[in-house]
């Protein structure tokens, strides 16, 4: 079981690798599950699990069955923000966790307080991802996976670009720990509802403007997680 998120992790960088390289755009098909599974040595369950992220990011369309419409589709490329933090996910796996954990709760503050500030606000993205968390039949690293994407859109929605790249730098290593410290979780349902919960107060607020309390909400979920999860210290 360890070895299972580290190994879907490879089917997903290797496809935001060859979507950021250009050798896959708009139109392209991928190789089939079982052709990426034999390709990259990993199971079939993995695929599918790297799959189901890219297309809750908009990146790929799938549809099941047989002939030629079946399979994954590319329909975007990432682009702007996302295509360089995606290049910057590299240089996360090394940070310390405190600091990791510190520079989330400044990020997302200012994240949530000004999204909800705005005139213009748009969660459109983020409410989507939320709909795909809340199938309780996810498993753990889909749902941090999808976390994590979460935490990115509202990012990537404020309209500051150096925070939404920031964010996405961080996406991989968000994930490494949080991930970790699922596995040490005894209630993993339990913890994942709590999660879903917290994840719709925290768009919520910010759908009514509400500033301050998207900020107090974003700041309890962040670090009442580490405080839940045996081994992991909550920040400061």
């Amino acid at each position: 079981m360890p070895e299972q998120p580290r190994a879907w992790r490879v089917v997903l960088e290797h496809i935001e690798r060859d979507l950021l390289d250009g050798r896959l755009g708009p139109g392209d098909r991928l190789p089939s599950e079982r052709d990426l599974s034999a390709d990259l040595g990993v199971g079939r369950s993995s695929v599918r699990e790297a799959l189901r992220v890219l297309e809750v990011m908009g990146l790929i369309r799938t549809s099941t069955g047989s002939g030629p419409q079946a399979g994954a589709i590319v329909i975007a490329t990432p682009n702007g923000g996302m295509s360089t933090l995606l290049r910057l996910q590299v240089a996360a796996h090394g940070f310390p966790l405190d600091d990791v954990v510190k520079t989330r709760l400044v990020l997302e503050d200012a994240v949530v307080a000004a999204l909800a500030s705005a005139s213009d606000r748009d969660t459109t993205v983020a409410r989507r991802v939320l709909a795909a968390m809340d199938d309780e039949t996810l498993t753990a690293s889909e749902f941090l996976a999808l976390d994590a994407q979460l935490h990115l859109a509202l990012a990537e929605s404020s309209g500051n670009t150096v925070i939404a790249a920031t964010m996405a730098g961080l996406r991989t290593a968000i994930e490494s720990y949080v991930l970790a410290g699922s596995e040490a979780i005894d209630d993993w349902q339990g913890m994942s509802a709590r999660l879903r919960a917290e994840h719709h107060a925290i768009v919520d607020a910010i759908d009514r403007g509400e500033a301050d309390a998207a900020r107090a909400l974003v700041h309890q979920h962040i670090t009442g997680y580490y405080a839940h999860v045996p081994g992991l210290r909550p920040a400061d």
